[in-house]
């Protein structure tokens, strides 16, 4: 019965991190149309800086921490130009507050996921460094 317990507390944060969006949580559910506009201007502002010519795909996984503002980590499916083959890249996007309900977008990084591994059953991915 002990063991029953202890193993329940162990437990239950894992699911509370799943199904909240608390700080640096996971978000699984259904990506919603401010995350979906994160991601493209990530795309974007990539291309921008890098000369690049992807084209966005989808939001494969999010997550999102609290930091004088928002930081969002996103698994974006993209592809190079219009016939390019789909690949993942990992964007960190910082959303800070100007004041007054205004926010300044700022991408932190953008890198290309060469091994994305699926963990668990938790739904999470981890973009791991490209040898």
């Amino acid at each position: 019965m002990k063991s029953l317990i202890c193993l329940s507390l162990i437990l239950l944060p894992l699911f509370s991190v799943v199904e909240g969006q608390g700080i640096g949580s996971p978000m699984l559910k259904e990506v919603d149309e401010e995350v979906v506009l994160l991601a493209m201007f990530a795309v974007s502002e990539h291309n921008r800086q890098s000369k690049a010519n992807l084209v966005y795909r989808n939001v494969v996984q999010e997550t999102m921490q609290v930091v004088h503002g928002l930081l969002y980590r996103l698994i974006i499916s993209a592809k190079n130009g219009s016939r390019g083959a789909v690949k993942n890249y990992e964007a960190v996007v910082w959303e800070k507050p100007l004041g007054q309900g205004q926010h300044s977008k700022i991408l932190v990084s953008f890198k290309e996921c060469k091994n994305v591994a699926f963990v668990n059953r938790l739904q999470m991915y981890v973009c791991k460094p490209m040898s």
